[in-house]
């Protein structure tokens, strides 16, 4: 085996050479995305006037048993580059052979074809020097021919057609690009006649520990510096970071490009969003990276984020100006994973750490997130929306006035004017639910939430409740028991199947013992008078030392005139310890309503004024608008989905009836997306919204990054047509 850095194009270069993808390769599979990303590198190069540019590593063997007067190189690893690199110089290739673009090199069109594409004295079948697997094969050699014939819903032709378009643009020359594609460097690797391509293959692609988004982040930011700065921005900044995310650092970046680029990226995508966000803000005229203010902006935030993953003493290392409430409430949040908060507590965490808020305005910043989470939660509303509401809440807040003025009342009112999956139940639906919920086969950690919080809320003298559950010194305790005995029938009474059914496994119904064993099914008058025999001490219900079991012990029976006692009480202490968000804040013009492709609302009859996808806005007149530009937009991001759409001769295949190649004969409306891609637009406004989640879903893309601004109710007229679909 032989590995060093070369040029790209020397490893390419030589008409005699034959690239062979193996069959156990995977077909090509980049995607417009990465596609564009490598042409705004190869302008980067020059722009920045860049020496190279590492493009990743080349795995390759020459194949002995290869009977041919070429010499055949088996791709192990790398076809993904190779083969992309060779549909770009065949772009170029092609515009300067009609003449759309002139080169000062009159020979620089013969010299792309001949010394890496095509072996011009070989035969018909093996003239092309790279050989792609399967279909790719096919489609490749049609690239070469006349355009007519080309496979229009093969990745190797979208992409193709991708950069003999942008090529056109001349953001930089056709010479500069060559130039540019010169300076790309690889670390080629060459295998011998003894090395085991298939094992090398497994090793390359086994299921080893691969770099995390945090890794390949550090490295970003790091490479590029000197050693000693290396070294200080490391001590200084790096390694602080993830001490203070406890080592997730790929997690928290996420929640930092959610608060500055207003989307959140996909887990492993954190990176390539990264890299886009620092190219867009801390690149100085030259084109170095600010590396070490982006790690400062970076380290303060971590620091926010620190206090979030912190609990109990921990927070005595790292800060001292929150109070206990609300580090307790930290602590409950992260028992029960509500990780969907972070974006908006770091931005809540940094106005106050700027004295733009004050404790008390922190304290109800905590108190109404988390009663806002368990009302929810009770009331069974669906969590989707969660990670919009949470992401955009600051932005709301800012936008009734552009101030911090009244930051929390605003909060509030942002809260409750929700509607739908985002809303926040007010007292009705939350004490009917709470009353009736099965709390006993709740999620483990929500019931023992519950529990704890009836126990210790309002009192300093608290338990440590979570933890003697986790240890089994308390468990649950159904008064009323699972299985009833002749004792318990007589004592509940005529009804008592129905009430036993009914109030079972209610709150109204349970407690916490450290003597549920000894409980059992006893009677009512045994638990609550019954005393430890090895201690002479009392152990029921009447001498309990938990606050949640005074008023049991207080009663001369359990029936179910009890049980709607207790349940009143509750309800009543329930709505003190998780209040509404009550507001008499009312801004001075009401924003529009929004709902995002998330959420499960039924929009017939609403206009639309305008919508958001990933932050940026869009004005529109119609949901037929609104449709057609989302589309679009999703298919400047991938152009291969609608491509197959429109070219695909299965009727089986979902939304095939809705993406068209040509309109001659159709009676439906259609908007024209590209050349040759037509959307048929002529259909009800549900129809649209069920259609555009099954687009977002091929397009591997999250509803809630689409966010709908809808017309005040009274203030629109909704037609006939729009209802029809007729728009």
């Amino acid at each position: 085996m032989d590995g060093h850095a070369r040029q790209l194009l020397q490893f390419m270069d030589g008409a005699d050479k034959r690239f062979l993808i193996p069959v156990y390769q995977r077909n090509y599979d980049w995607k417009i995305a990465n596609c564009k990303r490598l042409y705004e590198d190869l302008i980067k190069v020059i722009k920045d006037n860049r020496k190279y540019h590492f493009f990743g590593s080349i795995v390759s063997v020459y194949d002995m048993d290869s009977d041919t007067s070429t010499h055949d190189y088996l791709i192990i690893d790398g076809q993904q580059r190779l083969t992309t690199i060779s549909l770009l110089m065949l772009a170029m290739r092609n515009i300067l052979e009609k003449g759309i673009l002139v080169s000062e090199n009159a020979k620089r069109a013969e010299k792309i074809y001949k010394a890496y594409l095509v072996d011009e004295y070989a035969e018909e079948e093996t003239r092309i020097k790279l050989k792609p697997v399967k279909n790719d094969s096919k489609a490749f050699r049609k690239l070469f021919g006349d355009e007519e014939e080309y496979y229009k819903n093969s990745n190797l032709t979208i992409n193709y057609e991708y950069f003999y378009k942008r090529i056109q643009k001349e953001e930089i020359s056709i010479d500069e690009l060559f130039r540019s594609i010169q300076r790309l460097q690889i670390v080629s690797i060459e295998l011998n006649h003894d090395d085991n391509p298939q094992l090398i293959f497994e090793s390359l692609n086994s299921t080893g520990l691969d770099l995390t988004e945090g890794d390949k982040i550090r490295n970003f930011m790091l490479m590029g510096q000197g050693k000693d700065e290396q070294n200080d921005l490391y001590e200084k900044y790096w390694n602080p970071i993830e001490l203070a995310t406890k080592y997730n650092v790929s997690m928290f970046v996420r929640d930092y490009l959610s608060i500055k680029t207003q989307a959140t990226p996909s887990i492993n995508n954190v990176y390539e969003v990264f890299k886009t966000y620092a190219s867009e803000n801390y690149i100085e005229e030259g084109g170095k990276l600010l590396a070490k203010e982006l790690l400062e902006d970076l380290f303060l935030y971590a620091k926010y984020y620190e206090i979030l993953l912190a609990a109990g003493s921990s927070y005595e290392k790292i800060d001292h100006k929150l109070d206990e409430d609300i580090r307790d409430s930290i602590w409950r949040l992260n028992w029960l994973e509500t990780t969907v908060t972070r974006p908006f507590f770091l931005e809540a965490l940094r106005i106050f750490y700027e004295n733009i808020i004050g404790l008390k305005e922190m304290h109800e910043i905590f108190r109404t997130v988390e009663n806002y989470l368990f009302r929810r939660n009770i009331c069974d509303v669906a969590t989707n929306a969660l990670n919009k509401i949470f992401l955009n809440l600051n932005k709301e807040i800012l936008r009734y006035d552009g101030s911090y003025k009244d930051y929390v009342e605003k909060m509030k009112y942002t809260l409750i004017s929700k509607k739908e999956s985002g809303r926040f139940p007010d007292d009705a639906e939350f004490e009917a639910a709470l009353s009736g919920k099965n709390i006993y086969n709740m999620r483990g950690k929500y019931r023992a939430y519950i529990l704890e919080r009836f126990e210790n809320f309002g009192t300093k003298e608290t338990k440590d409740v979570y933890k003697h559950i986790e240890n089994g010194t308390y468990s649950v305790e159904h008064i009323m028991p699972q299985y009833l005995t002749p004792a318990w029938i007589e004592e509940l009474g005529e009804d008592y199947k129905t009430v036993h059914a009914t109030w079972l496994h209610r709150i109204a119904n349970l407690t916490l013992t450290a003597y549920n064993s000894k409980y059992s099914n006893e009677p009512f008058e045994v638990k609550k008078t019954l005393v430890d025999h090895e201690t002479g001490h009392g152990i029921g219900f009447k001498d309990s030392g938990l606050r949640m079991n005074q008023w049991i012990g207080q009663q001369d029976r359990w029936t179910e005139a009890e049980l709607v006692k207790r349940d009143v009480k509750l309800m009543n202490l329930a709505k003190n310890i998780w209040p509404y968000a009550a507001t008499s804040y009312r801004p001075k013009e009401k924003p529009m309503d929004s709902v995002s492709l998330g959420d499960d609302v039924d929009l017939t009859g609403r206009q639309i004024s305008k919508f958001t996808y990933k932050g940026a806005e869009q004005p529109v007149n119609s949901w037929a608008d609104a449709y057609q530009r989302m589309i679009r937009m999703l298919h400047q991001e991938d152009e291969s989905v609608l491509t197959s759409l429109a070219f695909s001769d299965d009727e089986n295949v979902d939304l095939t009836m809705h993406v068209v190649a040509k309109t001659e004969g159709m009676s439906r409306k259609c908007a024209k997306i590209a050349d040759g891609i037509y959307l048929i637009t002529g259909i009800s406004t549900k129809y649209k919204m069920s259609n555009l989640l099954k687009f977002f879903k091929l397009y591997h893309a999250s509803p809630d990054d689409l966010i709908f601004y809808l017309k005040e109710k009274n203030a629109q007229n909704a037609s006939q047509n729009e209802v029809s679909g007729n728009e």
